[in-house]
């Protein structure tokens, strides 16, 4: 075995690898900016077509832009025949994300002009690809579960006519309006890890397609993406908010975490947390089964309680603890919540693809290209000297 050094392994924590204008996350202060607005304000105020508008073009739209931008994205929504054959020859057990990483590609199939790399063209991309991406997820679901895809619906706003097209049902306008809530606070959040993969892959002048892609591989981790799928699937665990405690104490004896709470950069609150706390209490009051938001509320306690005896720090919540109970009440399959991320992300994703390629700043990509040091000592000092075959150990 070749002698180790001390092995670095940062995960480019604290390395600035870009400037960027289409957002910033203050984690000391627990605020999330898009363009100089702030999350809280967007939220309350912007539909989520608003928000794709103010990330792809750097102003939020006047009515009538508002109007042409929504009109377009309605219009783009529909995906080529070719595709939804290609997806019905996919196994009924495969994983939506896995599906959902596939599409970008096939898009590419059906664009003879997917590789004009010029700015006007990477727009077009990002609008179809914002457009599209419900479509295929609520396509995919249909399809596994053995019925035909739900028409997209002109009349629908994006947020509304994803839950029509997943369920086959017209959402009321209070759930319509809290899946448009969900999909703003998605939208973006600076270079976490999909976004980075998106904005590598660009800088070597691969296409829009590519570069969601992989951002779509990189968000399906649990560490990621998939973070928000593990807090449900601990809700469902635990059954009650007597088991909570129990289950606490178990996990971090094991050296275990407490999936959705504390956050790679927040130090307090997550602002999209605060956010959907209410929204997650609202959806359990209306059906009169509050259990998945109360439950959520006792693993809060008891987890940041327990944590704070033992670490001596505090720990908040983040984006994918009340996400979860919030996309189950609104009865959408765990294992589509990533997905949804996804769906609301494309927007951010397009936006960073455009400022890598396009930005003033830097007309020209410059290749990611970073350093690793190597500690493969594996014949000391020198170098190993090549062993025929029949001469190895």
């Amino acid at each position: 075995m070749a002698e180790t050094r001390d092995i670095i392994n940062t995960g480019l924590r604290g390395v600035t690898v870009a400037s960027t204008k289409i957002s910033n996350v203050d984690g000391e202060a627990g605020k999330l900016i898009y363009r100089g607005y702030r999350i809280t304000d967007l939220a309350q105020n912007a539909s989520f077509e608003e928000i794709a508008y103010l990330l792809l073009y750097e102003k939020l739209p006047r009515e009538q832009e508002l109007e042409d931008f929504a009109r377009r994205l309605s219009k783009e929504r529909a995906l080529p025949e070719g595709i939804l054959e290609a997806l019905k020859t996919r196994p009924g057990d495969s994983r939506p994300m896995d599906i959902l990483q596939a599409v970008p590609p096939l898009l590419a199939n059906h664009d003879p002009d997917a590789e004009t790399l010029t700015e006007e063209k990477a727009l077009d991309i990002g609008i179809k690809l914002i457009a599209k991406f419900p479509t295929a997820v609520a396509a995919w679901e249909s399809l596994r579960s053995g019925r035909e895809p739900v028409d997209p619906d002109p009349e629908l706003g994006h947020a509304a006519n994803f839950l029509y097209m997943l369920t086959g049902t017209r959402p009321d306008e209070e759930v319509a309006r809290f899946m448009d809530i969900c999909l703003v606070l998605h939208a973006d959040h600076t270079f976490n890890a999909s976004t980075f993969a998106a904005r590598e892959v660009c800088s070597t002048r691969a296409h829009m397609y590519s570069a969601v892609a992989a951002a779509v591989g990189s968000l399906s981790g649990e560490l990621h993406g998939g973070a928000n799928a593990r807090v449900m699937k601990t809700l469902l665990e635990i059954g009650s908010p007597e088991a909570v405690k129990g289950y606490v104490t178990d996990l971090l004896d094991k050296g275990g975490k407490i999936m959705g709470l504390g956050h790679a950069v927040y130090r307090t609150l997550d602002p999209r947390a605060k956010i959907l706390d209410p929204i997650s209490r609202r959806l359990g009051e209306r059906i009169n089964d509050s259990r998945w938001y109360e439950l959520t509320k006792k693993l809060e306690e008891e987890g940041r309680e327990t944590f704070k005896k033992r670490k001596g720090k505090d720990i908040y919540p983040n984006v994918d603890f009340f996400s979860a109970s919030v996309y189950y009440y609104m009865g959408i399959p765990i294992d589509l919540f990533t997905p949804v991320f996804a769906i609301s992300r494309v927007s951010g994703w397009a936006a960073h693809v455009i400022e890598e390629q396009y930005a003033e700043a830097a007309p020209k990509p410059v290749l990611y290209r970073p350093s690793a040091e190597y500690v493969g000592e594996y014949c000391g000092p020198e170098e190993c000297a090549f062993v025929p075959m029949d001469q190895r150990k």
